[in-house]
């Protein structure tokens, strides 16, 4: 069963959840009209990229982003947190809205997601990839990936995630944005953090954790821009987008020096001008 619009904002997916959507296209501003679409993070909503997407839809790109499942505004169906379902729904989007000669920009997570996507559903609508401060290849520790990141830390989450999760987004929410950014954007990323389904943070956190993309990213066809600060705590440049680069034919690697793993905070302009760079080349 495709996708379909169930109500204005929102697509109905095969296995009946709405995901909310946002689609920016000014009429009669002028520029080459292509599509950019912009997954979001774990535990964020698709308002994480308004920034970029004002400024290139005032530039004339057409600007799509939604809300994952358990996400912002879309449903909270108890289920669907693994990355072929979670593809299947960015499948969905751009099926529902007819979208072709798209840039896919992944961030976090969501990088994982698009590369799922083109692996799962091809590249006939996708003719770029962006990977955005990305989980790839693999973040867990195990025996053939031993510089991964261990077990132990990734419980010592779980446990604050099931005990006291606004105290842990109080904690960390200054590195992840950086020390440039006001207390009132720390304070909106929290607030959109905050309303995201408990349910949907565990069930993802364990998706990231098992990801596994070191051969899948090989099947990549479409180029491919990749971009991460070289003080990301949360993944660490050289165990993510350095080896997620010598990975991908025709990938390119920016490092934004002193930026911090929230870059589109951090570094939103430079960050907002390479993207309309790269979906213009």
């Amino acid at each position: 069963m495709p996708a379909k619009h169930s109500r204005p904002g929102f697509i109905a997916t095969a296995d009946g959840v709405e995901l909310f959507y946002r689609d920016w296209h000014p009429q009669g501003t002028p520029g080459n009209g292509r599509t950019i679409v912009f997954v979001p993070s774990y535990s964020l909503p698709g308002d994480m990229w308004a920034y970029q997407m004002l400024s290139l839809a005032r530039q004339g790109f057409r600007c799509v982003t939604y809300d994952r499942r358990g996400h912002g505004r879309s449903s909270d169906p108890g289920g669907g947190y693994d990355y072929d379902t979670l593809a299947d729904d960015l499948a969905a989007l751009i099926d529902a809205l007819d979208l072709s000669d798209v840039t896919l920009v992944g961030y976090s997570m969501g990088g994982a997601e698009a590369v799922r996507y083109l692996t799962r559903h091809g590249s006939t609508r996708v003719a770029r990839l962006a990977l955005i401060a990305s989980t790839l290849p693999m973040l867990a520790k195990t025996p053939d990936n031993p510089d991964g990141i261990d077990r132990d830390y990734n419980d010592a989450f779980l446990h604050d995630l099931t005990t006291d999760y606004p105290q842990w987004l109080a904690d960390n929410a200054r590195p992840f944005a950086g020390p440039g950014a006001s207390q009132a954007m720390i304070d909106w990323i929290r607030e959109m953090a905050l309303r995201t389904s408990h349910q949907a943070l565990f069930a993802c956190n364990e998706t990231v954790n098992r990801g596994d993309f070191r051969n899948e990213l090989r099947d990549i066809d479409v180029p491919t821009l990749i971009v991460q600060g070289d003080r990301d705590e949360s993944n660490p440049l050289e165990l993510t987008s350095q080896r997620t680069a010598r990975l991908i034919p025709n990938a390119r690697l920016v490092v934004y020096e002193g930026a911090p793993h929230g870059i589109f905070l951090s570094d939103a302009a430079r960050l907002t001008a390479d993207i309309g760079a790269f979906a213009s080349a």
